[in-house]
């Protein structure tokens, strides 16, 4: 390593100071591979971009430990360093770069509904008059390609610049991408990490999205690797947390929230959605049976200390709309599509 005495700490002498880490896999420097950018200095605080050309996690983790160790033994121990991994197939797809706004429904648990929260969501946004994209990124059960009635078939692909872009489907106002276009129903897809967030960046990066006001991301339930790449390789405008109304529900509501709040993530949650919240007969639109209790979800959003954004009531024509693939939002005069319309209208609000 040069000798960097002293060094005051200004965009230049980072620069010269990252020359010293070296993507082995590539044989040079990190500088010179073009691989930094975006760099902020503050008063005892440097931030910038780590452009990677795959999302090899055991590289990325090598590299941005280097480069941490590197300019605090220049600068001094307590530099504060924040690396921002950044996929170079996400910075040079164009559809992404007209994405306005990428929204993350997750929950701490599966069964809560949130996949149909997604769905029906992207389409009461899509009736609000807004352009519309739904990525079914719930890599080990997509359940999208059901829901809209798509399951036989498939997106067109085709090459640009040598490498693949998809085309998502258009249905009910929504443009729809789901790794469940490229497997068969009766396929499992038993896949580590790297496969599972290799997926979801083909779907992102891949997809020729175009104009959008919203992108939904219906994510896997949990905290694992899919949550993660998302959040620190995707420009993330908010999270929506979905739950059901159970006491039970809530060390996993607040495992989820906590991820998106984390300093490396950082990503604005929008609000709570309490899904199931009580039933409503059909025949008696009026009639509310709270079966789990009540007030659960104004805890939980008063615990995370964010707004709860909607109830959704349950009714039986929920389940079958889904598997008929025609989601129930598309019922105007369906109590649940009331409850997104205004769950939609606050998403809006939010920016």
């Amino acid at each position: 390593m040069a000798n960097f005495t002293n060094m005051e700490l200004t965009k230049l002498n980072v620069i010269e100071a990252l020359r010293n880490v070296i993507s082995f896999h590539d044989s040079d420097n990190i500088i010179d591979l073009g691989m930094v950018g975006n760099i902020e200095i503050q008063e005892n605080s440097i931030s910038f971009d780590l452009v990677l050309s795959k999302n090899n996690e055991k590289a990325r983790e090598i590299l941005i430990n280097a480069a941490t160790k590197t300019l605090r033994e220049i600068f001094g121990n307590n530099l504060d360093v924040q690396i921002t991994p950044v996929l170079e197939a996400s910075k040079g797809a164009p559809s992404l770069n007209e994405v306005k706004h990428i929204i993350a429904i997750a929950s701490g648990k599966g069964g809560v509904g949130k996949s149909t929260v997604a769905a029906n969501l992207a389409i009461a946004l899509s009736r609000a008059g807004k352009k519309v994209g739904l990525v079914d990124a719930d890599i080990y059960g997509p359940s999208v390609p059901t829901m809209f009635d798509l399951v036989e078939t498939k997106p067109e692909v085709f090459e640009q610049g040598g490498k693949p872009i998809i085309i998502p489907i258009e249905k009910y106002g929504v443009k729809v991408l789901s790794i469940g276009f490229f497997v068969t129903p009766e396929q499992p897809l038993i896949w580590r990490g790297p496969m599972a967030t290799g997926a979801l960046n083909q779907l992102l990066g891949d997809g020729l999205w175009g104009k959008l006001d919203y992108l939904i991301v219906d994510l896997p339930p949990g905290t694992g690797d899919i949550q993660l790449t998302l959040a620190q390789v995707y420009k993330i405008s908010g999270a929506v947390i979905v739950t059901t109304p159970q006491k039970v529900a809530l060390a996993d509501v607040k495992r989820a929230a906590s991820m998106f709040k984390t300093k490396e993530l950082e990503i604005p949650l929008l609000g709570v959605i309490e899904n199931m919240a009580y039933f409503t007969p059909e025949d008696m639109p009026e009639k509310k049976y709270y079966i789990f209790g009540t007030g659960y979800g104004e805890q939980f959003a008063k615990e995370l200390s964010i707004p709860l954004i909607g109830k959704i009531p349950m009714v039986e024509a929920v389940a079958a709309s889904g598997d008929k693939g025609s989601p129930i939002a598309l019922d105007e005069k369906s109590p649940v599509t009331q409850a997104f319309d205004k769950i939609a209208e606050a998403v809006i609000k939010k920016f």
